[in-house]
This record gives structure tokens, sequence and C-alpha cells, in this order.
């Protein structure tokens, strides 16, 4: 992440400023958050959707905050280029389902049910409604396949979860809390299976230790002894699960 240090006084104080814009094509936009702690400059890309954040001190210059981010546009630019491009669920769309191509298809049908093809029938009855419906039918299925593995993975080890809830979370794709709780980001059944069973025997090996120790990720191994692929996939490629938008905003 690119820093740099700031100037001293403040020429013009951006205590009501909340973005700024870097003209080019297309132009940036960058949201300021200011902190009392920040000593210096520090920028930031998100993957998932594209947003640039500059941090800065409460007292910085507008020259200096618009130099700092000028200096770093190639940087900024090159980040964003490489964004997985944005995929509006919708009749005709294709999406992984278990890591396996899918395409929607408006069909008579009375819910979502697979072709035999390779594919998902939507009901064209409501076809307005189809990514509501998809994300319905996904968190359905990502429920049935987390508590399999999860019951599984927790015979294995002796131990029982006390709950399983799913979200749609952008910073992790499951937790453990003290008290045996797990949760899991539902676009995990757009991975391939072995992604999911990873994350699962993930989170189930917290039931034994809350760390990520040597004796965690014996655990791990114990449950899955070839966790180290879907772990790589989900590092690398993790990132794109979230470019399927089911949602307006």
């Amino acid at each position: 992440m690119p820093e740099g240090f700031c100037g001293h006084a403040a020429e013009v104080n951006l205590s009501r400023m909340t973005s700024l814009v870097l003209p080019g094509s297309p132009p940036i936009d960058i949201s300021l958050r200011r902190s009392a702690r920040a000593r210096r400059f520090s920028l930031r890309v998100s993957r998932l959707d594209g947003r640039v954040t500059l941090s800065l001190p409460e007292r910085a210059r507008v020259s200096d905050a618009v130099a700092f981010a000028r200096d770093r546009e190639g940087w900024i630019r090159d980040i964003l280029s490489v964004r997985p491009q944005e995929v509006r669920i919708a009749p005709g769309a294709v999406l992984p389902v278990e890591g396996r191509p899918c395409v929607l298809r408006l069909a008579p049908v009375p819910r979502i049910v697979e072709d035999g093809a390779g594919g998902l029938l939507v009901p064209q009855a409501a076809a307005a409604r189809t990514a509501a419906r998809v994300e319905t039918f996904l968190k359905r299925f990502a429920r049935d396949r987390l508590e399999a593995a999860c019951n599984r993975h927790a015979r294995a080890i002796g131990r029982d979860f006390t709950n399983l809830s799913l979200r749609d979370t952008r910073s992790r794709w499951g937790s453990c809390t003290s008290d045996g709780r797990l949760m899991f980001s539902w676009r995990l059944i757009l991975a391939p299976p072995d992604v999911l069973d990873y994350v699962a025997a993930h989170e189930v090996a917290h039931l034994v230790r809350m760390d990520h120790s040597p004796a965690f990720w014996a655990e791990v191994a114990r449950l899955m002894p070839d966790h180290a692929a879907p772990r790589r996939w989900l590092r690398d490629h993790g990132q794109e699960l979230h470019r399927y938008i089911f949602r307006g905003d």
C-alpha cells in the first residue's frame, strides 16, 4: 500500500470534505477518511467493489491530498483494471454453482430447478425477481452443503457446534466463536466443492483450537489432508465470487 508523509500546517482544512475526484478516463472517485491517529497519507483500493479510500490526518492540506493521489494514479488505475468485471444476475446470466458455470434460463417452472444441461431454470412468471430468487436458492443450497460438511467434520473431532449462520461477508469466509457458533459466507456455494469443504473444516477445527498455531493446522490436516489446494484456490480466486451482483445497489 503506497504511503507518504503529509505536510504540517493546514492551509485548507479537510474537515468538511468527504471525497475528491481525479480527472481522467474514467474519473476516479476517492473517499476521504480522516483520523486523529493517522500520521501519514495511505491509499487503499478494494478489489471487491473498486472503492478507493485515502486515509489522512485531520489537519492535512487539500493540495497535499490531491498531489499524493495524483502521484499514485497509475497504481490506482492498475489495480482497478484487473478487478473482475461485475455480473448482474438476470435471465441469461452465467454464474458458477459449485464451481460449474450455470446459465440462468426462464421456463414455465414453479421453482428454480436444474435443467440437466448444466443450467438453472428460473420461473418465467417472476422474471423480474430472478436475482432475488436465485440468491434465495443459493443460500438454501449453501446451508445444506455447509451443514453436511460441518456435521461430518464435527463428528470426526468429537465436538459439537451450537449454531450455523450464513452472511454475505466481505472480509472473511467463515468464523467460529468460543461458544461454538459457526458463520460462513453463502457465496462459498459458488466455489468448487472442495473449497467449501476446506472452509468448513477450518472453522470446525477452531472448536478444538481458537488460534492459527501449528496445533490448529494439524487439526485441519486431520480433517482434510489435502487442504492446501482449496486454500490456495480461495486465496487466488476468492475475490471473484464477489463480482456476482444480486441486488440493485
